[in-house]
């Protein structure tokens, strides 16, 4: 077994470039989604009737999920073999150029069809950025860390994802309070270009980290694959599904709480301020109740917390549109806190620690990438657009709620089916519970 240092000032930078790096790449994320429920539908697809240009920037914004596996697969092959800290730095410099870019985009008006063309390249790359991110983010704090605070230092690279939608959200509420002319004329394009400031930070925090343990002894070892990714779908195809489905409790309902309720809030009579400000808060809050929940899995086990939170997932499907159908800024808000900050949290945070456990050191970029990635394309990309369509076809919000359900009973049965990690050895090879550490 490996010693895992215990220098508490390189473990707290590990995290903070964990949390720097995620935060960035989420942003700029984020804004995109943001933008689509919002402008991007009119400015890009003015052809369009409203509902079809929404359906189109939406589908825009689920591009992305589908490049995310292809750079989990190529991120995930170098970061098995070659640097996870490499891989780090080149993820977040795709990630902002690609994101500056948008914001430099022509328009429909100013191009015709090059401008569409031009915003789905700009995604490609960002979910090519975007697949390599979470897997190099999470391994260099979780490789780092003691093995009784694993889960609570990766989750610093889960708290970026919350942290990300406070900036993106606070920004274009800024935007908003612009006339609508000015909005649509130049507003929407500064949350792109300010993503440049903080990637610069980004890249100055990276840069200073060491290279993760673990994968530094298996490289001394000469232990590592040449096609990692291929020994993953070889030999850990279970792992693979399970981490995949163990997504769908916390994707489905954040995807519908922070984009698609957007648009749906609006139809319901709420205004775009109300709901900004409504995912703002309840992402500020998320930014404390990450760690928080961290800590019980490193107390009590990742399945523990995680079976909990697809529990309470599934309660909150019905309440969460019924709060918003209100359109009472306080019963908003207090939706938005029940979806971001207690049940996401609950079902997102543990699988910082939760998913690469899954893997040996070996294949564990590439494989909890991968299966973080499938769980985005199968959970994340066609929620707004599913739920754009459903809910113009279908009177009602049910359908919408029931979709949460099958998500949270998905989670529910895959972490059923794993195996509690918590004692786990983090260099573990072939048989890890031969590897475990009594308590």
């Amino acid at each position: 077994m490996t010693t895992i240092p215990r220098n508490k000032t390189a473990i707290r930078r590990v995290a903070a470039a964990s949390l720097i790096g995620t935060t960035v790449e989420f942003f700029d994320f984020f804004i995109f989604g943001t933008a689509s429920a919002l402008v991007l539908g009119k400015l890009f697809f003015p052809s369009l009737d409203p509902l079809a240009g929404t359906l189109a920037s939406f589908a825009t914004f689920g591009v992305a999920f589908v490049a995310r596996p292809i750079g989990a697969l190529v991120f995930g092959h170098f970061g098995d073999r070659v640097s996870r800290k490499r891989m780090l730095i080149t993820s977040l410099l795709m990630m902002g150029l690609a994101t500056v870019a948008v914001g430099l985009l022509p328009t429909y008006d100013q191009v015709g069809l090059l401008a569409p063309v031009l915003l789905v390249l700009c995604r490609l790359v960002q979910g090519l950025a975007l697949g390599g991110e979470w897997g190099g983010a999470v391994l260099m704090a979780v490789e780092h860390a003691p093995r009784n605070r694993r889960a609570f230092y990766g989750s610093f690279a889960q708290v970026g994802v919350p942290f990300g939608l406070v900036l993106a959200t606070g920004s274009f509420w800024g935007v908003q309070q612009l006339p609508e002319a000015a909005v649509t004329s130049w507003g929407w394009r500064i949350p792109f270009l300010l993503s440049a400031v903080l990637v610069i930070v980004g890249l100055y925090i990276r840069l200073k980290i060491e290279e993760s343990p673990a994968f530094a002894s298996l490289k001394k070892e000469k232990r590592v694959e040449k096609f990692p990714a291929g020994v993953v779908f070889r030999r850990a195809p279970k792992g693979l599904l399970i981490g995949a489905l163990g997504m769908a409790a916390a994707n489905v309902p954040f995807y519908m709480a922070t984009v698609f309720a957007l648009s749906y809030g609006s139809s319901a009579g709420v205004s775009r301020n109300t709901m900004l400000l409504a995912v703002f808060v309840a992402s500020a809050v998320q930014i404390f109740t990450i760690p928080m929940f961290a800590t019980l899995c490193d107390r009590y086990g990742r399945r523990t917390v995680m079976l909990a939170g697809s529990a309470l997932t599934a309660l909150m499907a019905f309440p969460f549109f019924w709060l918003i159908g209100t359109g009472n800024t306080l019963a908003v808000i207090l939706a938005m806190l029940m979806a971001l900050p207690l049940c996401h949290s609950l079902t997102y945070g543990p699988q910082a620690a939760w998913l690469p456990e899954v893997f040996p050191t070996r294949l564990r970029y590439s494989g909890s990438g991968i299966a973080y990635t499938l769980g985005g394309l199968m959970f994340s990309a066609p929620v707004p657009f599913v739920a754009a369509w459903v809910g113009s076809v279908i009177p009602g919000s049910w359908t919408l709620s029931v979709y949460i359900i099958i998500a949270a009973a998905l989670t529910f049965f895959a972490v059923l089916a794993s195996r509690e990690s918590r004692d786990d050895d983090i260099h573990w090879d072939e048989h890890p519970e031969e590897q475990r550490v009594p308590r």
